[in-house]
Formats: structure tokens, C-alpha cells, sequence
């Protein structure tokens, strides 16, 4: 037995979810390792929402591994699926790609410019760059590559001749489909991202046409690869097939005992799948929570194959917010390699750790992801001196760590608001980000941007392609002279205030104080008062002001945070631009 180590995260749901999941694999297949399994199809760019799918089980085999027991985390590539449609958006795609619909996806050739051989390699090979970067370990099993060596021959045989035991499972679902209802589409930032049910297969059909009766198997013809053939007949003893297909006419008779080109339908593929690799653990989208379901129906089809249904979670769908603004997506939707450009590894983990699989959350490309930024930095703070409580300790645990060890991380994490700041207002200019950094903590300084990489990197890609042009910080070059004439003596004075200061408190913390200050020094006060002992009137006086430094100095009633734009546009050209 596996030594156990004493874990401190016990009031989380991965914990709790790893609990259940050894105590089934010891009754399952005690001694052997513990298998939780993912699948994706490839069938175009694998978003957010099919990262849940992923995510789920990752987590909980880690927190297994973190125990000292054996895990395989098996993604199953449904890259043998059909091509079903033609994605919008996608480079190097046109029309033409219609015409290899019904072909395996390993069939369908690559996007113009990829420099992968097929479309299915192409769509896998960025999950699979996004998932090392997560610090995801998986076994990764090629549908396409199973089925053509001949991995699934006795499966296949086994299910044509349980055949009838099959079509009375599903039969108990067959409905007549209502008319689809038109429904108005969601703006892409509004929509919820779900995988469709688990290899995106939801539109397949069950095996149930043709005159010859019911057939769980779907051969890919011999002559235009497609699957839009009909069996017209089989041979138990034999093996023998013969099959039609509607597309190009082609016909012909094969041992199915020998025959590799095709492959069982979806809603027995799966459960197959689940007895073959003896999975335990696979969690399910919130789609699967209806009758006749793929994972429904596969609970009663894997006892025909000899295994019994994964236990699992239904998994809620992950919203998106400021995808509309996204330039580079051209109408599609955010893939993990998308979020992973804008931000760490470790704030990814962590939005699908701290939420149970049933809670729905949205991932940020809009302004949130500053938020969500000093969310995250608020519980490192508390991580680091104790007081966190244990489950969000545990979502840091498991968002900055696996059982391999701690993920890369930037050295000097500084706030995130901060660096997208002074990458908006540098526009690229290195030595210029690494002044005004430098600038923040003069008794600290950086020495070099490296100690504040991958952050700021992640910053700058936000700040280049996800903020509009209209809002992004563009320094004056001369003295808004018009305006400064039209100054009353309060203001004029405000001015003066904030320049006198300037020299003794040009660090982040001093000039905060500093342009906070000034309208409690006007009013009376000390600079030092504290809110509480204010009247409201100072806050509408604190706004005036910052709201006409914002004038003078971008020519905007907002912008950056006003401590960073004023190291930004250094202390000479502000004394210029405020007409010392």
C-alpha cells in the first residue's frame, strides 16, 4: 500500500473528490494504478470551456499523486471522429474545406500554413503546448491510431454481436426531435463555453439507420474516406460486412475481423472506452444531466463490454468576459493558449480550482483579469503569513504546485494594474518600463525586467490586444495651455501642492500619499487623515483633482493609476506639462 501523506487540504473539493475516487479504485481494481480520463476532439481551436474537462480530473489525479499512489490521466484524442462542419474563423481555412466533410479528422488536411500533417494534429498540438505550460501530466491515447491498428477489433466484434442488447438500451430514448427553435446567438464575451458531449460527437447519429437492421459500427468507405455509409449486412460467424455509401456510390465486402477503416458509434464508443481502459473517474459536462445523454445511455451500454460507469461530476459551463474586444479571434472562441498569453499559469489553475466542478465561472480578457489580479495577490499575502483559510489555501496549494513540484513563477510578482500600466504607457520601450519599475520601490529597484517576467509580458500582450485603441494612455508632448489659463486660484494651488512634493516622494507609496494628500491639505487637514476622519466632501474634492491631472497630462478624465502615470511621464516633463 501507498504511503498517504497527511494532507492539511481537506475541506476541498479535490480532496474530497480524491477520497471517493481511491476507495472505488481499491474496490475496482485494488493494487493497480488509479485511471481518470479526459476527452477532446480536435475537431477545431479546444477552448476554455473543454479545458474543464481536462482541469477536473488533473486536479483530482494530482492530489492522488500528492498521496503516493500511481495515476494515469488518460486523454483520449477523438481525433477519429468525423469532420462535421467547416469552424468560422479559423486562418488559412476557406470554403473548400467543406468537402471533406464525413472524413476522420486525421483525414482533413491542415489549415493553409500549418506545419502539421493533418487538421486533427494541428488543433492538438496548441492544447497540448497549453497543457505542459498548466503543468498537466496526461497519457495521451490517438483514437484514430486505436481503431486503424486494430487495438478495438475484439470490442467491435463484441458490440456487433450484442447489437440487439444495444438497440434495446437505446431504444428507450428514441424520441421524435421537436422543430429547433431559432434562438438569438449570444455575443461571444456573453456566451458560455461547454463541450459538447465528450468527443463533440453530440450531433452523430446512434448507428440506428439502414433496412438491414441495427448496426453500432460505422465504416469509413473505401474509396471517398467518408462515414456516410450504411451497413447492409453481417455475418456473425464470419465476420463479413458489406456496406454502402450514399456519398460517392462505392460499395463493397469486408471481414470486419480484419477490417481497421471505421469506427463504433459514439454513444458506444464511449462506454466501451470505460471498460477497455478501466477508467474510474471522468467527469461529464451539465449536458449529460438528460435522459438519453451519452453518459447516461453509456451506464447501461459499458455492462455489455464488462465494466461499469466512471464515477464523475457534472461539470458547469466557463463564461467569458471581454472576449469581444479580443482582435486577434476574428469571431471565434478563447482558447487556453489565448488566457495563457495574458496571464500566469497559476491564476488559470487556480480559476478552476477554487470553484466546485457544479459552479460556473468566467474566465477575464476585459478589465477583470486587474481584479482578478489583486484577488489572487491578496491571497498569496494571506498564504504567506497563515491566515488564509484552509480550502483557499488549498486552491493556492494546487494552483501554484502538482505532485512534480512548484510551477516557474515571476520572481518579483508586482501588481498586475501596475505593469499593464507602464506597458500602456512605454508602448515597447524596454528601458523605459524598467525606469519607471525601478521608480516604484527606490530602495528596492530592479535590476532588470527579467525579475518581473513572465508578468509583465503577460501584461503587455493584454494591454496590445485587448484594449482598445481609444483607451489606450497616450502622454501629452506640450502644455495644455488653454487649460491652464482657465485654472481658478484652488486649482492653481492643488498644482503647486502636488509639485512641491514631487522630489521628496517619488516612489509608488510616497506619490499615492502625495495626490491623495493634496485635496486634505487644501481642505484643512493633515495628509496623513485617514477616511474616517474626513468629511464625504473630500472624496468629490479627490476626484475633481485627479480628473484634471488626467486632463493635463493625457487628455482624459481617467487613465493609468496616478502614481504610476506620474513615474511614467518622469518628473520633468509633469512639471512641464502641469506649467511649473
Amino acid at each position: 500500500m501507498p504511503i498517504v501523506a497527511q494532507s492539511t487540504e481537506t475541506t476541498d473539493w479535490v480532496s474530497r473528490f480524491a477520497d471517493e475516487v481511491i476507495e472505488e479504485s481499491e474496490r475496482r481494481a485494488p493494487g493497480k494504478p488509479v485511471v481518470v480520463a479526459s476527452g477532446l476532439s480536435p475537431s477545431g481551436p479546444i477552448h476554455l470551456g473543454n479545458l474543464r474537462e481536462v482541469m477536473t480530473p488533473h486536479l483530482v489525479a494530482d492530489e492522488i499523486r500528492r498521496r503516493g499512489y500511481q495515476v494515469r490521466h488518460l486523454i483520449s484524442w477523438d481525433d477519429y471522429d468525423r469532420y462535421r462542419k467547416v469552424p468560422a474563423g479559423v486562418p488559412g481555412v476557406d470554403e473548400t474545406w467543406a468537402e471533406h466533410i464525413g472524413k476522420p479528422l486525421t483525414s482533413v488536411p491542415a489549415p493553409k500554413g500549418s506545419p502539421h500533417p493533418n487538421w486533427a494534429e494541428h488543433f492538438k498540438a496548441a492544447m497540448i503546448e497549453s497543457l505542459a505550460e498548466l503543468g498537466v501530466e496526461f497519457d495521451g491515447i490517438s483514437q484514430t491510431e486505436q481503431y486503424t491498428s486494430g487495438v478495438y477489433r475484439e470490442q467491435i466484434l463484441h458490440a456487433m454481436k450484442h447489437r440487439g442488447d444495444i438497440d434495446a438500451i437505446l431504444a428507450q430514448y428514441r424520441t421524435k426531435k421537436a422543430p429547433a427553435k431559432k434562438q438569438q446567438q449570444k455575443p461571444v464575451d456573453e456566451a458560455e463555453l461547454e463541450a459538447a458531449e465528450g468527443s463533440g460527437a453530440a450531433a452523430e447519429d446512434d448507428g440506428s439507420s439502414g433496412s438491414a437492421g441495427y448496426f453500432p459500427y460505422k465504416p469509413y468507405c473505401g474509396n471517398c474516406e467518408k462515414d456516410l455509409t450504411t451497413v447492409t449486412s453481417y455475418d456473425d460467424d464470419s465476420t463479413e460486412l458489406t456496406y454502402s455509401c450514399t456519398a460517392c456510390g462505392f460499395s463493397e465486402t469486408v471481414r470486419l475481423n480484419e477490417f481497421n477503416r471505421g469506427k463504433l458509434v459514439w454513444k458506444v464508443d464511449w462506454p466501451m472506452r470505460w471498460a477497455y481502459e478501466g477508467v474510474i473517474f471522468e467527469p461529464s459536462g451539465v449536458d449529460h444531466s438528460s435522459p438519453g445523454s451519452s453518459f447516461q445511455v453509456g451506464g447501461q451500454i459499458v455492462g455489455i463490454f464488462g465494466g461499469r460507469q466512471p464515477i464523475g461530476p457534472m461539470y458547469a459551463f466557463v463564461g467569458i468576459s471581454g472576449m469581444a474586444k479580443m482582435s486577434s479571434s476574428k469571431g471565434g472562441v478563447p482558447t487556453p493558449a489565448d488566457a495563457l498569453k495574458i496571464m500566469e499559469p497559476q491564476l488559470l489553475r487556480w480559476l478552476y480550482a477554487r470553484r466546485k466542478p457544479n459552479q460556473s465561472f468566467k474566465v477575464a480578457f476585459d478589465q477583470e483579469i486587474q481584479r482578478l489580479y489583486d484577488e489572487w495577490d491578496r491571497l498569496e499575502a494571506k498564504v504567506a503569513d497563515g491566515t488564509a483559510l484552509p480550502a483557499d489555501a488549498a486552491a493556492h496549494s494546487r494552483a501554484v504546485r502538482t505532485a512534480s513540484g512548484e510551477l516557474p513563477r515571476t520572481p518579483r510578482p508586482l501588481p498586475y494594474r501596475t505593469l499593464a500600466s507602464v506597458a500602456d504607457i512605454t508602448a515597447g520601450h524596454e528601458d523605459q518600463a524598467l525606469r519607471i519599475l525601478s521608480d516604484l520601490d527606490p530602495a528596492n529597484p530592479l535590476t532588470s525586467l527579467d525579475e518581473v517576467r513572465p508578468r509583465y509580458d503577460k501584461a503587455e500582450a493584454w494591454i496590445n490586444t485587448h484594449v482598445p485603441a481609444d483607451q489606450r494612455t497616450i502622454v501629452r508632448d506640450e502644455p495644455d495651455t488653454e487649460l491652464l489659463k482657465s485654472l481658478d486660484e484652488q486649482a492653481r494651488e492643488s498644482l503647486r501642492l502636488l509639485l512641491d512634493g514631487l522630489a521628496d516622494n517619488w516612489s509608488l507609496d510616497g506619490l499615492t500619499h502625495l495626490v491623495y494628500g493634496v485635496p486634505k491639505v487644501q481642505a484643512g487637514f493633515s495628509a496623513d487623515a485617514t477616511p474616517k476622519e474626513l468629511p464625504p466632501e473630500i472624496k468629490t474634492a479627490q476626484r475633481s483633482f485627479f480628473a484634471l491631472l488626467y486632463r493635463l497630462l493625457v487628455s482624459r478624465d481617467t487613465g493609468p493609476r496616478l502614481p504610476t502615470l506620474l513615474l511614467a511621464v518622469g518628473q520633468e516633463r509633469v512639471r512641464h506639462l502641469l506649467g511649473a
